[in-house]
């Protein structure tokens, strides 16, 4: 009996040594890393290319899997980085510059601790019209009923500060919608309003879909006489983009609209290796992008780190240097 007992004694004292090399010897599971990607409304370009950039992300970057959110754009995307509810988010640069400083729709707020991962490509400011409209120059949307963007877009920061270049007051001299794009768009086509303010890149899917709805024309307002005015106050966050004729059906002639840059930005707080491994995915996976959006195809590396209004990721600015385009 007793060497019965000697003879468990030492198996289980054998299977527990065993155990313990086996286990010593497996590495724990990598902790998987969800991140929430903010982009914008349904209509517009941010969150057709967020959708596109998460599942990049997530089908390439080990461990991680990311989402997109829609949201209400550039202010929006900017608050809830603040607060830790979004970990990228895509940015109009004027908002981007805003929310460093603690300035404009951030003054009760504060300042947020951005960093730019990159300059993806440039926004297109749409007034949009029907065609037979009697608005020819921002000035004539005086008593007008205008929408100007949803709350918390950077669209709505970008469309009062045009209207101001043109020496209206937003709350007054306009009757105020504050829609979506894909809303606005409606609405234009409803005739329940008379223009609407779009900041996005092209084309635009809501834009897109109302030039091509039977019966409707639309127009662009120019903007050249606004630009100056806001370069002369705000310096060249802002510039001059020509909408090409063709770019939407029935739309047979350039027009000069203000343009701003698009940031990709992240918290201050995210790890180097993880910025590092998402600017990498972006420009290593750029042609799954481009699938999904043609405005990606404007993602280069000598673009990428030129405008932003912030300083950049330590772990995007190791990428850059390795590539060759970074300058001190």
């Amino acid at each position: 009996m007793r060497s019965v007992r000697t003879s468990l004694a030492i198996i289980i004292i054998l299977s527990l040594v065993t155990g313990s090399v086996l286990l010593a010897g497996c590495s724990k599971p990598a902790t998987k890393v969800n991140l929430s990607v903010a982009t914008g409304g349904t209509g517009g370009v941010y969150y057709i290319y967020g959708g596109g950039l998460a599942n990049v992300i997530t089908k390439n970057v080990p461990n991680v899997e990311a989402t997109a959110e829609v949201t209400s754009a550039s202010v929006d995307n900017a608050k809830l980085i603040q607060s830790g509810k979004a970990d990228l988010a895509f940015m109009m640069a004027d908002v981007v510059y805003d929310a460093s400083k603690g300035t404009g729709k951030f003054a009760d707020t504060g300042k947020v601790s951005l960093r730019s991962l990159g300059v993806l490509y440039s926004n297109y400011t749409h007034i949009v019209v029907l065609d037979g409209s009697s608005i020819q120059k921002v000035a004539d949307l005086k008593g007008k009923k205008v929408s100007t963007g949803s709350p918390g877009s950077g669209t709505e920061v970008l469309a009062n500060r045009i209207l101001e270049a043109a020496g209206l007051n937003p709350a007054k001299d306009i009757i105020p919608e504050r829609l979506g794009v894909a809303e606005s768009a409606g609405a234009l086509k409803d005739r329940k309003i008379d223009a609407f303010f779009w900041s996005g890149g092209l084309p635009t899917a809501a834009v897109l879909d109302l030039a091509s709805t039977p019966g409707i024309k639309i127009r662009l307002v120019p903007q050249e006489a606004e630009l100056k005015k806001m370069t002369e106050k705000y310096g060249p966050i802002y510039f001059n983009l020509v909408v090409p004729k063709g770019t939407y059906k029935g739309f047979d002639q350039d027009v000069n609209v203000v343009g701003v840059a698009n940031v990709l930005v992240v918290s201050d707080k995210m790890k180097d290796d993880l910025a590092y491994k998402l600017i990498k995915v972006m420009f290593d996976k750029q042609a799954d992008l481009v699938a999904v959006h043609s405005e990606a195809k404007n993602l280069s590396l000598k673009s990428a780190v030129v405008g932003s209004p912030i300083d950049f990721h330590p772990g995007a600015i190791k990428y850059y240097t390795e590539k060759g385009v970074w300058k001190k």
